[in-house]
Order: C-alpha cells, then sequence, then structure tokens
C-alpha cells in the first residue's frame, strides 16, 4: 500500500491501525487479562500433585521403614499422589471469575478506545495536510501576482512609465511571497510527516492524498446535546471500561468478604515407598514389587477453617476493597462528565463555527473584489505598490482563513458524527 499514488482517509485510517505499535501494548494487555479470565475459571479445578523422592542415608540414622536407629548405609524410596478441592470458601473464586471476566472486557475496551484515539489523530493529520495544501496553492496564486505585478513594473520601466523606486517595491513584495511559499511548503513537509509517523508508514518521505474531499457541511443542521450524548453513552469504550471495571470491583469486594467465611474442602492421597533396609524374617531383602504392594498407604479427609482472627486483615482487606469500588464508581460519574462536557463543547463549537464559515465566505468576496479593483487601479496607476501589496495581502488572509475554519468545521461535524454513533470509521 505504502506504493499507491494517493491515500484516502479510510486508507489512512486502516494502515495505522494495522501497524501502529502503541496500539500492540494494549492488545498485549488485552491478552494478558484473557489467560488471567481464563486461569480464574481453571481454579474451580481439584488441585493434583505428585512426588518421588530418592534418599541415602550415611552412619547412624533413623530407619523409615521399622523407626529404629540404624549404622549402616541405605537408601529408599518414597511415592505419593494427593489431590484437593475446595468445596465452599465464601463464594471467593466464582466472585473472582467474575471479576477478572469484567476487567477482561475492560480491556477490551481500552484497545477499542485507543482505536478511536489512533484514527482521530490521523483525521487531524490528514486535514491538516489538506489545510497547508490550501495555504500552498494560495501562497502561489499570490506569488504568481506578484510576479506578474513585478513583470509590468519592469516593462513600464523600460517605457518610462515608471521610476525604478516603483521596482524595488515589486520585487519586495514578489520575494516576501516567495518566501511565504517556501514557508507554507516547509509546514505542509511536516504535516505529511506527522501522518506517516501516526501510520508507522516505513521508508516513505512523502505521501501523496486524493484530491477528492468532502468538504460539504451542513449549515442547518440542528444538534440536541442530550440525543448525541445518549447516544454516546451506549458505545463509547472509555466509559464502558470505567464501567466494567466498577462492577470489577464490586465482585472484587464480595471476594474479599468471602475471606470472613468458614472454608470447606476435601482432599486425599495414595503413597507408598520402597526401603533397602526392609528384610523378612530369614534377613532376606524384601523385593521392590513386593514392598510398593505391602507399603501402601491411602487416605481421604476434610478440612474447616473458621477464620477467628488474623490482626483484623481480613476486615481491613474488606474496607480497602470497598473503597475501591466507590472510587470505580466515582471514576465511572466521572466520564460521564467529561463526555457530557465534550459533546457540549463540539455543540457550542459546530454552532459558531458555522457562523464563521458563513462570514469568512463573504469576507473573502468582498476582499477578492477589494483586490480586482486595487489591481486595475494600480495598473492605471492611480494607487501605489504598496496599496495593491495590503489588498493582495488582505484577500489571501481571507483565502486562508476560509479554508481554515471550513476545514475545522468538517472535522468538527465527523467527530460529532462519531459521538452520535455514525460509522465514520472502518473499525471493529
Amino acid at each position: 500500500m505504502s506504493a499507491q499514488e494517493a491515500w484516502t482517509l479510510d486508507e489512512c485510517v486502516s494502515y495505522a491501525l494495522e501497524h501502529n505499535l502503541q496500539l500492540n501494548d494494549f492488545k498485549y494487555t488485552m491478552n494478558s487479562g484473557k489467560e488471567t479470565y481464563r486461569q480464574s475459571v481453571r481454579n474451580l479445578l481439584p488441585s493434583v500433585n505428585g512426588s518421588v523422592d530418592y534418599n541415602i542415608n550415611y552412619g547412624r540414622s533413623e530407619d523409615p521403614n521399622t523407626g529404629g536407629y540404624v549404622n549402616t548405609d541405605f537408601f529408599s524410596n518414597n511415592y505419593a499422589v494427593n489431590a484437593s478441592m475446595d468445596l465452599f470458601q465464601g463464594f471467593q473464586k466464582l466472585n473472582s471469575i467474575k471479576a477478572s471476566k469484567f476487567l477482561y472486557k475492560a480491556a477490551m475496551e481500552d484497545v477499542q478506545q485507543q482505536k478511536y484515539l489512533l484514527a482521530f489523530r490521523v483525521m487531524t493529520a490528514y486535514y491538516d495536510i489538506k489545510f497547508y495544501e490550501g495555504l500552498v496553492i494560495n501562497s502561489i496564486e499570490q506569488a504568481g501576482i506578484s510576479q506578474t505585478n513585478y513583470n509590468l513594473v519592469k516593462k513600464q520601466i523600460e517605457l518610462g512609465l515608471k521610476a525604478g523606486a516603483d521596482l524595488y517595491e515589486a520585487e519586495a513584495a514578489l520575494l516576501g511571497d516567495q518566501l511565504l511559499v517556501t514557508q507554507n511548503k516547509n509546514l505542509l513537509a511536516a504535516s505529511k510527516l506527522t501522518l506517516l509517523q501516526e501510520m508507522n508508514l516505513e521508508n516513505v518521505e512523502d505521501i501523496e492524498l486524493t484530491e477528492e474531499m468532502d468538504m460539504i457541511v451542513t449549515m442547518d443542521r440542528n444538534l440536541d446535546i442530550d440525543s448525541v450524548y445518549n447516544s454516546a453513552k451506549e458505545f463509547i469504550p472509555l466509559l464502558k471500561g470505567q464501567e466494567l471495571r466498577a462492577k470489577a470491583a464490586k465482585k472484587q469486594l464480595a471476594a474479599a468478604r468471602g475471606l470472613l467465611s468458614p472454608s470447606l474442602s476435601i482432599f486425599s492421597g495414595f503413597g507408598t515407598g520402597y526401603f533397602e533396609t526392609n528384610v523378612d524374617s530369614l534377613g532376606i531383602l524384601i523385593p521392590f514389587n513386593n514392598q510398593i504392594k505391602d507399603n501402601t498407604s491411602r487416605y481421604i479427609g476434610v478440612s474447616l477453617n473458621v477464620p477467628i482472627s488474623n490482626g483484623w486483615s481480613g476486615r481491613s482487606r474488606v474496607k480497602q476493597q470497598k473503597i475501591n469500588m466507590q472510587r470505580a464508581n466515582n471514576a465511572v460519574k466521572i466520564q460521564e462528565q467529561e463526555l457530557f462536557q465534550l459533546i457540549q463543547q463540539l455543540v457550542q463549537e459546530n454552532n459558531a463555527l458555522k457562523n464563521e464559515v458563513k462570514q469568512s465566505a463573504k469576507r473573502m468576496e468582498s476582499q477578492e473584489l477589494a483586490f480586482t479593483i486595487a489591481q486595475k487601479r494600480y495598473d492605471k496607476g492611480l494607487i501605489n505598490a504598496l496599496e495593491l501589496f495590503q489588498a493582495k495581502n488582505l484577500f489571501g488572509t481571507a483565502q486562508n482563513e476560509n479554508l481554515q475554519v471550513r476545514l475545522r468545521l468538517r472535522v468538527n461535524e465527523k467527530t460529532l458524527d462519531f459521538y452520535g454513533g455514525l460509522p465514520i470509521f472502518n473499525i471493529n
């Protein structure tokens, strides 16, 4: 894709989502949360362990078979398998499963939030390029006018119609416009670099965007803040993620309270061994297979643990977890408030920008007419080069302001469309 001739906004966003390295960090965190959730489910399974040991005793030591002491060197083997399973722990494990599941879903929302943030950064960089491309076009146009005037003054001087000082003024205006072209090209190059970096488009120094850009703005659009806010609450990942963390905190509190409850577990085991000191009545070493069979032991039991006092640590943990839950719930309210305030600002900005678009368009038309008149008057020698230069600069400034405010309104509209639930980005 890096070799294609021109990029659309959707193509830039798609490429950035696929190649952005910072986004991978959030995906790794999500995968870690997924494994934590799976392990919390596996914690319901019984715990089974096996053990084997091989011991060599030297000098005077206890005979593990008879319990007496011997002064001979010998070895022994022990084999054991044991299992245990929790029957009741105050629903700690079940609440931990639910909490880890909520946290895993919150991590998924974090990934989605980062995708949206990246898409908006790419969109901003994309429209910045379009703005500076417009500035370059406008400044080249202004430089072309100055070049024409310079050539005209030069010819008039040769014919003796103007003084040499007029040429210096025309040349100064031309050089100023040529400098502005260079400056705007530098700003355009910087904006392209920003987009390339956001996309992580390597081994490319320049990028060309499609010439077509939807600049149609809806001037009579009526926006309802509550309607946009209610739509945004349904899907904004930042808010949904915080709501999931609040639910997880509630389950973590329930799990912490489970520490104060009695716990019941069942356990069983199997063991056997071989001892070099194990002999029969004739003093002959009993064979390995016979010892493994004869030394077999089995057990099964139930364990009840009742917490009485552990330095008040359990109750302290419950209190701390309750504070964490309150903090998480408060964070949800903060996110809701910030989202509402953001939409308020966007709607207010939308109304202001629509007025600016109308006024800047009228101002541009007025300045264009003023410049056209000034150019004709200059050609007839009714005004000097400085007055023409001022009229031309005012027209160029009006063009740039109109371009900037239209682009700002376009970005504002797309942002409001996003919060209103419209699929402005092709993000899964």
